[in-house]
C-alpha cells in the first residue's frame, strides 16, 4: 500500500492569532463540524431509518421508536411525546418537565425496555438509566411554529414560508447528555465503534433523529404531509448556557485538536497553487450563499443584531473583491482580510475550506483524544521559566490582584451540578471556585519559580499547589491549540465566545444570544433527511432559504 500523500499547507496561523476569545466568537460551522462529518458517514454506508413502533393519540402524545444502523451497530431513539402545561414550559435548566425526551437506546428496545424508558425518559435527572441507553435529551416545542404548521396541514395547506424561515425549527433541545450522566452509558463503551468514534457523535445522531421525530410528529398530529423543501429547512434548536463552556477548558487536548484541524485545514487550502474554472464558480457561489444566510439571519437582541448587519455589509465589500485568479489565490485572499473584522475572517475560513474535501476531509479522524495528551519532559525551574516565557506571556500579562482581572469566578451548582459564573466582589461562594483560572495559575506557577535553578520534581514537593499550572505548560509544547489565551476570569471574559466556538464545532448555525451566558441556536438546518441520504448530502454549509 502506497503512503499517503501529505498536500502541502502553508504555515498555521499562530495560537496567539487564533486562541483569542474574540476570535473564538466569530468562528462559523465548516465541512469539518461534527454533524458535517456524520452525514457523510451516514450518506456512505446507505444508512436507512425505520420506524419499529408509532404509539401515538391524534394530539400527538405517547411515544416512537426510530432505528438505524451504523458502523454494524444498531441504535434506536426512544422519543417520548407528553401533554406539557404552557406554564410549566420552559428552557431553563432548573425545569422539570418538557414537551419531549429522548433516549439514544444501544440496540432495538424490546417491549419492556421501551416501557421502562417511556416511564424514565420525562423525569430526565430524577430517574436513572442503564448502560443501554447511550445517550438522554429533552426538548420543547417552538409552539407559535409547531401549532401554525399543523393548523396549515389541517387546512390542507402548507405552512407561511415566512415562519419556517424566521424560525427555523419545531422543538428545541434543552440538553442532550452523553458519557455517563445518571447511568447512562460511559463514552468508553462505544467509542471505538464505526461511526462513533468522533467527538460527540451519538450526541449528533441523537440530535439528528430527534429531527426526524419532530417531522413526523408534525405531519401526524396535522393529518398531511410537509413539502420536503420545507422539511429540509426545519432544524432542531438548542438552548445552550454556561453548562458547555468549561468543557473547553478541561478537555485542553480535544480543544487543540480541533483547533489544530481547522487551522491545519486552512492551511492546506491556502496552499492551492491554482483554481480550475469550476472550483473559481463554487467558491462565488458559496460567497453568495453566505451573503444570503446572513441576510436570513435575524435574531431580537438588537446588540447581536447590530454585528449581524455589520457584518452583512462588510462580507458583502469583501467579496466584492475576492480574486480566484492567479497563484495561490485563497492565501492572498485570507492575507487581504487581515484588515477586516474577525466575523469577516472566520467566515472566510469556514467559506474556502467548504469545497476542497479530497484534502481536508480525512482530517477529522484526528479531532478526537483516544490516547490522552503528550507532555513535554522538564527536568528543571530554568527550562519551566523558558517555556512560561515563550508560551504563556499572555499569562503573565495581566493583573489578577485588580478587581477588573479576578472579577468573576466558576464554580459548579450544587442545586443542579453544571457551571455557573459568580461576581467575585458581590456575589457569595468564591470559596467553591473552579479551576479555570488557568492564566492566574501559571503567573502564580512563574512567580514562585523564583531565580534559583532546581530540579522540577524538587520544587513540585515543595509547592503541589502549582500541579495544575505545570501540568498545563508542559502540554503546549505538543498542543499548542490548548490554552484559550485570555484571561477567564476577567470581567471582560464573555463566556458566549466559548459556547460559539463549541457549537460551531457542533455545526450550529443562525446564533441568538439571549445573555452572554446563553444561547439559542439552529442545528440540522439544512442537513438531509432520512431518504436524502445521496451524493448531494453533504452540501449544505451555511443552508439558506430556496426561492
Amino acid at each position: 500500500m502506497k503512503d499517503e500523500v501529505i498536500p502541502p499547507q502553508v504555515p498555521l496561523r499562530s495560537p496567539d492569532h487564533v486562541m483569542r476569545l474574540s476570535r473564538m466568537g466569530a468562528m462559523f460551522p465548516s465541512r469539518l463540524s461534527f454533524l458535517r462529518t456524520l452525514m457523510r458517514r451516514l450518506a456512505a454506508e446507505n444508512v436507512t431509518v425505520t420506524r419499529p413502533v408509532w404509539n401515538m393519540c391524534a394530539d400527538g402524545f405517547g411515544h416512537a421508536v426510530y432505528s438505524v444502523t451504523l458502523g454494524g451497530h444498531t441504535y434506536s431513539l426512544v422519543a417520548v411525546s407528553t401533554d406539557l402545561p404552557p406554564e410549566l414550559r420552559t428552557d431553563r435548566v432548573i425545569a422539570t418537565a418538557w414537551d419531549s425526551a429522548y433516549v439514544l437506546y444501544d440496540g432495538v428496545p424490546d417491549a419492556e425496555e421501551v416501557a421502562r424508558i417511556a416511564a424514565a425518559a420525562p423525569k430526565q435527572e430524577a430517574a436513572r438509566f442503564t448502560e443501554r441507553d447511550l445517550i438522554l435529551s429533552r426538548a420543547n416545542k417552538s409552539v407559535r411554529l409547531f401549532a401554525h404548521v399543523v393548523e396549515a396541514l389541517r387546512a390542507g395547506r402548507q405552512p407561511d414560508r415566512d415562519m419556517i424561515r424566521d424560525v427555523g425549527y419545531l422543538m428545541r433541545t434543552t440538553a442532550v447528555y452523553g458519557n455517563g450522566k445518571f447511568g447512562i452509558a460511559d463514552r468508553n463503551l462505544i467509542d471505538t465503534r464505526p461511526g462513533l468514534e468522533g467527538p460527540f457523535a451519538a450526541e449528533m445522531l441523537t440530535v439528528w433523529l430527534i429531527r426526524h421525530f419532530t417531522h413526523d410528529l408534525v405531519e401526524h398530529v396535522g393529518g398531511a404531509t410537509l413539502d420536503p423543501a420545507l422539511k429540509r429547512h426545519l432544524g432542531i434548536g438548542n438552548s445552550t448556557g454556561l453548562g458547555m463552556a468549561p468543557f473547553l477548558v478541561n478537555h485542553p487536548v480535544l480543544l487543540n485538536n480541533w483547533m489544530l484541524v481547522r487551522e491545519t485545514a486552512l492551511a492546506r487550502v491556502r496552499a492551492i497553487e491554482t483554481l480550475d474554472p469550476d472550483q473559481q464558480d463554487r467558491l462565488r457561489a458559496l460567497a453568495a450563499r453566505a451573503a444570503q444566510h446572513l441576510s436570513e439571519w435575524k435574531v431580537p437582541d438588537t446588540a447581536h443584531q447590530s454585528r449581524i448587519d455589520v457584518l452583512r455589509r462588510d462580507w458583502d465589500a469583501a467579496r466584492a473583491k475576492f480574486d480566484f485568479t492567479g497563484t495561490q489565490p485563497l492565501d492572498r485572499i485570507m492575507h487581504g482580510l487581515r484588515d477586516t473584522s474577525e466575523d469577516v475572517q472566520e467566515l472566510a475560513v469556514s467559506m474556502l475550506i467548504e469545497p476542497f474535501g479530497d484534502i481536508v476531509d480525512g482530517l477529522a479522524d484526528c479531532m478526537a483524544d483516544p490516547l490522552g495528551g503528550n507532555s513535554a519532559p522538564v527536568r528543571d525551574t530554568d527550562t519551566l521559566r523558558r517555556m512560561i516565557e515563550t508560551e504563556f506571556g499572555w499569562a503573565l500579562a495581566p493583573d489578577y490582584d485588580a478587581p477588573e482581572g479576578c472579577g468573576q469566578f466558576w464554580y459548579v451548582s450544587e442545586a443542579k451540578q453544571e457551571p455557573r459564573l459568580g461576581l467575585r466582589f458581590s456575589e457569595a461562594g468564591a470559596e467553591l471556585e473552579s479551576p479555570l483560572d488557568i492564566g492566574r495559575r501559571v503567573k502564580a506557577l512563574y512567580h514562585d519559580l523564583g531565580a534559583e535553578n532546581m530540579r522540577l520534581s524538587a520544587f513540585q514537593a515543595q509547592h503541589p499547589d502549582h500541579a495544575l499550572a505545570i501540568s498545563r505548560v508542559c502540554l503546549v509544547p505538543f498542543h499548542p491549540y490548548a490554552e484559550i489565551r485570555d484571561n477567564l476570569i476577567a470581567t471582560t471574559c464573555l463566556p458566549i465566545d466559548m459556547l460559539r466556538c463549541k457549537l460551531s464545532f457542533f455545526g450550529a448555525s443562525k446564533f441568538d444570544p439571549k445573555s452572554d451566558r446563553w444561547t439559542r441556536i439552529t442545528l440540522c438546518q439544512g442537513a438531509p433527511l432520512a431518504g436524502d441520504l445521496d451524493a448531494d448530502a453533504d452540501d449544505w454549509w451555511l443552508p439558506v432559504f430556496a426561492a
